[in-house]
């Protein structure tokens, strides 16, 4: 049944996108009801599964095979390469306490999403064909333990947001579309080079144990005739063409599995530019997800994009694709290169401080809702980077806590902007004034929401955040990796964060009322059901779990406590074989 659930989440929208596809060109209703109908069984799949995750010691950890929960595996791609052996790309998927909150986060997202994409009334098959593989691929990227599986549905991430931002966005659609497409496909690049060079340095020893005669097939493999494969790879004895090399993320994160020699062998001390090779890999791979985060100075991308783009490819934007960035650095580049998860923490934590001020200045100075929302995010992105650099259980958790807090809360921000926008097409702060008198149902969810984002005690933001400021903090004391000067400057942005989002409110909602354009008094009528339907659950949902955080922490907490015990003691291994 869970090997059926997770493919579902994942190929269930990109069905459902053919099929709208193939539909005549006048069933409006019919794309709308199919993608609605998609995205909630997604959802109510994710809430299955949710609901059938074990938590507790030793359930779920995710660093190891078996520690993974409703695992799919199914041999995919096996490519000879003659002499050099096998190469293999295998469909795999599986679920932990790191990747469990964001499959949840996306179903809601993709949800809200179609709801508030139903103003959208040009080309609408195209729209959510387009919008139905989106789905399906962002879901493949948080489930995937295979990296030639992830960087495929990471890659075809690219297309469909292409396309949204530029056929259906506003009037500089194109260039912030194409400004979008070179920035992520420049960071897609340095992940494939990277994946390349682990594919040729890792072998995957179930498969190698089935080439070189131990067993008959791969399920008959025991942990025995793995650590003797291992064995001979590490004594010379494998010869090359019984080598399956791999792309399994689980086998590069074993250095046993590594080639001896190889290019990102730990022990190989292969040096460019004099600089280690497997230091350049990490940096590579966290440019290439950096990117996608975003943070400081890769980041000038997101505003323009979520500018232009129509509210609901905000709201999948703001809400889940930034975090297939946060996600990428914990489960790839973290979990394969623990060694320069500790050597370059310090750069790491900089650039995540860099992040939350800056972000928080362009925000405090702009005069577009979008855009000020959009640098808010770049602000609370960096609070992400922040906790994954401290590895301590309370930065990397408050990390995960806040990309998931982050989805909801913006959101909720980018729908808030969408129902002005939709109404008079002018998002400029500066000509609305006292707001509230025409719309009081929409001014208290622009409050609520306005106050989640800030960090108000009682929503999901407070606690994320809470939860990295206290492993920014005791990282100095556990692991010696930050200075404490890195957390202190760090809440300079929770002031500024305070600032604009309280001034933007004083603005646009409190005070007299007044109108830049008066003829657009008449279109400020107060939220309709359909945008309340999308509003309401946010809210609630922000403030259920800024009142009761133990739902998130309990179900990521093993999960944590494992990953920050493997790259804390696997990564200062590393550095001691690669300093030799």
């Amino acid at each position: 049944m869970s090997d059926f659930l997770l493919s579902l989440l994942v190929f269930l929208p990109i069905v459902t996108a053919i099929v709208v596809l193939v539909l005549p060109k006048k069933s409006y209703k019919a794309y709308r009801m199919l993608t609605l109908g998609a995205t909630t069984v997604q959802l109510l799949a994710s809430l299955f599964l949710l609901s059938k995750y074990q938590t507790g010691d030793g359930a779920g950890s995710g660093v190891l095979a078996g520690d993974f929960q409703f695992l799919t595996y199914h041999n995919w791609i096996m490519l000879s390469l003659g002499d050099f052996g096998k190469l293999a790309a295998d469909f795999h998927l599986g679920v932990d306490g790191v990747n469990m909150p964001m499959v949840v986060l996306t179903a809601i997202v993709m949800l809200i999403g179609a709801i508030s994409s139903f103003e959208i009334k040009d080309k609408q098959r195209g729209f959510y064909t387009l919008y139905l593989l989106l789905s399906g691929t962002i879901m493949g990227c948080f489930l995937s333990l295979d990296m030639f599986l992830f960087y495929l549905f990471f890659e075809f991430m690219l297309l469909p947001m292409y396309f949204l931002i530029g056929i259906w966005g506003g009037k500089r659609s194109e260039y912030a579309s194409i400004k979008f497409f070179i920035y992520t496909l420049f960071g897609s690049v340095l992940i494939l080079i990277i994946m390349i060079g682990l594919s040729v340095s890792v072998i995957d020893p179930m498969a190698t144990a089935v080439e070189v005669g131990l067993a008959q097939s791969r399920e008959l493999v025991t942990q025995g005739m793995v650590e003797k494969v291992q064995q001979m790879l590490s004594a010379g004895e494998l010869e090359r063409a019984h080598m399956v090399r791999t792309f399994n993320i689980l086998r590069m994160m074993d250095a046993s599995n590594y080639i001896p020699g190889s290019l990102l062998d730990v022990a190989s001390g292969y040096m460019l530019f004099g600089t280690k090779v497997r230091f350049i890999a990490f940096l590579m791979l966290m440019i290439g997800f950096g990117i996608k985060l975003p943070v400081v100075p890769v980041h000038t991308w997101l505003p323009d994009a979520h500018v232009e783009a129509p509210t609901s490819i905000s709201v999948v934007l703001a809400g889940i694709l930034l975090k297939v960035g946060g996600y990428g650095m914990l489960r790839i580049v973290y979990g394969i290169f623990p060694d320069g998860a500790n050597h370059f923490a310090w750069w790491v934590g900089l650039f995540g401080v860099v992040s939350i001020i800056y972000g928080a200045f362009v925000a405090l100075g702009t005069h577009n809702l979008k855009r000020l929302i959009a640098y808010s995010s770049v602000s609370h992105m960096g609070f992400v980077a922040l906790g994954i650099a401290s590895l301590t259980g309370e930065g990397i958790s408050g990390a995960i806590f806040q990309m998931f807090s982050h989805g909801i809360i913006s959101a909720m921000l980018f729908l808030i902007a969408g129902v002005l926008y939709y109404r008079t097409k002018n998002l400029e702060i500066n000509d609305y004034s006292g707001i509230y008198t025409h719309m009081p149902k929409y001014t208290i969810l622009a409050t609520i929401g306005f106050f989640a984002s800030l960090g108000l005690p009682g929503f999901s933001g407070f606690m994320a955040e809470l939860f990295v400021f206290l492993g920014s903090f005791s990282s100095y004391n556990v692991n010696g990796l930050l200075p404490r000067w890195m957390p202190i400057a760090a809440t300079l942005g929770l002031i500024l964060s305070a600032a604009y989002y309280l001034w933007a409110l004083q603005r646009m909602f409190l005070g007299k009322f007044h109108l830049k354009f008066p003829e657009d008094e008449s279109k400020l009528y107060d939220l309709t059901k359909r945008e309340m339907i999308m509003l309401v659950p946010l809210g609630i949902t922000t403030f259920a779990f800024g009142i009761y955080p133990q739902m998130l922490l309990d179900l990521m907490g093993n999960s944590v406590e494992v990953f920050i015990e493997f790259v804390n003691h696997t990564g200062k291994e590393y550095l001691t074989l690669l300093t030799k």
